[in-house]
C-alpha cells in the first residue's frame, strides 16, 4: 500500500530523528521535498541535504543532516504540517499568520515556488500552507 502523505512522513522522520539526536536522517526523494529541506537549509534549521542512491530497490533518498546547539539540543523544537491532502489550507498574501511570535515560519508553495512566509508576504503571493517549523 502506497503512502497517502509522504510530506507529512518526511517532517515526522526529521522531527523524531532530531529528538533522537540523530545526526542524520534519510528519506525518500522527490522534489517537493527536495525544495522544502532547501528552505529549511537557508533558515538554517538543518546543516545540509544531498541526493543519494536508495540502499533497498530503486530511487533515490535525501540524506539530510541535522543541527544542535551546543548543549546538543535539536535546533528545530517542532514541525507540523498545516496542509494535508484530506484537508488543503490556502492563505493570501496578507493572511499568513505568525508562528510562535515570530520565532517560526510557514513554508508555502506558490506561484514563484516554495517560499517562507515572509518571502511570500514581501512578493505579495499566497500560496498552499504546507508547514510549520520552530
Amino acid at each position: 500500500m502506497g503512502m497517502t502523505d509522504p510530506i507529512a512522513d518526511m517532517l515526522t522522520r526529521i522531527r523524531n530523528a532530531s529528538r533522537a539526536r540523530h545526526q542524520k536522517v534519510t528519506v525518500p526523494w522527490s522534489r517537493v521535498k527536495e525544495n522544502i529541506v532547501k528552505i529549511l537549509i537557508d533558515e538554517g534549521y538543518v546543516k545540509e541535504a544531498r541526493k543519494v542512491k536508495a540502499a533497498q530497490g530503486g530511487g533515490n533518498d535525501l540524506l539530510i543532516q541535522l543541527r544542535f546547539d551546543r548543549e546538543n539540543r535539536p535546533i528545530i523544537s517542532g514541525m507540523t504540517r498545516v496542509s494535508s491532502p484530506g484537508r488543503r489550507v490556502y492563505v493570501g498574501a496578507n493572511e499568513v499568520p505568525p508562528i510562535r511570535k515570530g520565532l517560526g515560519i510557514h513554508i508555502l508553495s506558490t506561484p514563484k515556488g516554495f517560499l517562507v512566509d515572509r518571502e511570500a508576504h514581501r512578493a505579495k503571493v499566497g500560496g498552499e500552507l504546507i508547514c510549520s517549523v520552530w
